[in-house]
């Protein structure tokens, strides 16, 4: 008896020393599961982006909150989750890994590598979806950023911090001038970070191989989610790209982003929200789609010296149907950038590449930026070739043109003819700024149209030999002066003398 009666005491000691901890966890039930989107019902105090767990083992993201349902994006295999299955809240929202590793790598929007090489390290994770910085936290653009193509560093300047929307139709270059872009970022300490949305495999390795060829995959990183990826996976695509942006500018670095492009974005949007069953509105599209591509756009930005000192430079691409920029998420992302360059079909077929329409074209923010040297050469450019634009249709019907209006003609052919340039062959400032002032200078004026472009590649060849010194004081200096004109009037004479021989 004395012996039950101490083992009764001891069982008591032991209940009465542990203490009871008690685990809620957030649990629902799929009802349905339609094309990766699952509607499932419980999960009451679930938040919106919050990462759960099916029974499966395969992760979702919140992404609708209804009443007496959550509507939930599968980012993975959703083939493996059947209705009845058990979902679990974590209590995180979805994050992905980011770290130096990511440059030269090929990855999906949930950061895993693409190109069969080793996982990206997890030490440091950056949510998808972040607030803006905010006013007192940016810095007014005021860093080119060049882009190697002059007809886009003359007329519609980017700065270093600025969102410049690529439009146009399919077809018309719009992938050649970002990719241009990218290749002119070499030895410029600017990351790059290509974002593919809904393209074609074959297509996106196409462009790694020419980023491999030219060296610019060192300092590159590409996002994709094609169009054999879910509709889901390609939402999430672009808000990656802004998450592994915003890594590399918190480390104070300067870093150029292209959304390619958003109009496939807002397709899969579209796509998810009809099936949660959101009422449709203009062109189907659910009534925040706005918000979709500001709340990415917004992310871009300069910061203050306090802050860090990095930048984001957003260029998103839109494409158009028939040229029509007035449809709804073309005029939308217009009004949410910073300017854009339009391309026009057109002006491509007619072999002026870039096509880009003058007219149509603006940058709000880049001439702030622009360099010195380019403005020098630069300064009536745009207004010039939009009003030979006009008066060179016009002219078609009038046979008797006064003197004045024949050289302004004359004029106007040879600078649309020099603005012309071979896709992946990016010029420095210097290159830019002294073709560009042969031409508006009236120094090509005598020259036969058909001879513009042997021109320009002698003149290029020999401003890469003889004109290297000239040259890389130009991209040093950022400015052209007296002593420098000189110079390259002598190169520019001799060269047009060869060729009138």
């Amino acid at each position: 008896m004395k012996l039950l009666d101490q083992y009764l005491e001891e069982i008591k000691k032991e209940l009465g020393s542990s203490e009871r901890k008690v685990k809620t966890e957030e649990v629902g039930v799929v009802v349905e599961v339609k094309d990766g989107v699952t509607t499932v019902n419980g999960l009451d105090n679930i938040t919106y982006g919050e990462i759960v767990e099916f029974s499966s083992g395969v992760k979702g993201m919140v992404i609708d909150l209804v009443q007496d349902s959550v509507g939930i994006i599968v980012l993975g295999e959703y083939l493996r989750i059947k209705s009845g299955d058990v979902v679990k809240g974590t209590g995180n929202t979805l994050s992905i890994a980011v770290a130096d590793e990511l440059l030269g790598r090929v990855v999906n929007p949930l950061s895993e590598p693409l190109d069969g090489g080793s996982r990206i390290p997890t030490h440091k994770m950056y949510p998808i979806e972040k607030v803006a910085p905010g006013v007192v936290a940016r810095k007014s653009v005021t860093v080119p950023m060049q882009t190697g193509i002059k007809a886009i560093d003359s007329l519609v300047p980017i700065g270093r911090g600025q969102r410049e929307l690529i439009i146009g139709d399919r077809g018309t270059g719009k992938t050649t001038i970002a990719v241009d872009t990218i290749l002119n970022q070499k030895n410029q300490d600017v990351i790059c970070i290509y974002c593919a949305v809904g393209q074609k495999n074959s297509k996106v390795a196409t462009l790694i191989e020419l980023l491999k060829q030219h060296g610019a995959m060192d300092y590159t990183v590409v996002v994709s989610a094609s169009a054999s990826d879910s509709a889901t996976l390609q939402y999430l695509a672009p808000y990656s790209a802004s998450a592994i942006a915003e890594y590399f500018m918190d480390k104070g670095k300067d870093v150029v982003v292209i959304y390619d492009d958003l109009s496939k974005h807002a397709w899969a949007y579209r796509q998810v929200s009809l099936i949660l069953r959101r009422p449709a509105g203009r062109e189907a599209y659910p009534g925040d789609v706005f918000y979709l591509h500001s709340r990415l756009l917004e992310r871009a930005c300069r910061l203050d010296e306090k802050h860090g000192g990095g930048s984001i430079t957003a260029l998103p691409i839109i494409e158009t149907l028939e040229g029509d920029i007035s449809a709804y998420i073309p005029t939308n992302v217009i009004s949410i950038t910073d300017g854009q360059i339009s391309l026009e079909a057109d002006l491509f077929n007619a072999g002026i590449r870039p096509a880009i329409n003058v007219g149509l074209s603006v940058s709000r923010v880049g001439s702030s930026a622009q360099a010195k040297a380019m403005k020098q050469v630069a300064g009536k450019l745009k207004l010039d070739l939009a009003q030979y634009r006009e008066m060179a249709a016009f002219s078609q019907f009038e046979s008797d043109l006064d003197e004045e209006t024949k050289k302004f003609l004359q004029r106007g052919s040879r600078i649309t003819q020099v603005l012309r340039q071979k896709k992946n062959d990016p010029y420095s400032l210097g290159l830019q700024v002294s073709v560009i002032w042969a031409a508006t200078k009236g120094h090509l004026d005598t020259l036969s149209i058909n001879k513009i472009e042997e021109f320009e590649m002698k003149f290029v060849e020999s401003l890469r030999l003889e004109g290297k010194i000239l040259i890389d004081k130009i991209n040093k200096s950022k400015i052209i002066e007296k002593d420098d004109e000189k110079k390259l009037e002598k190169m520019v004479t001799d060269i047009i003398d060869d060729l009138k021989e």
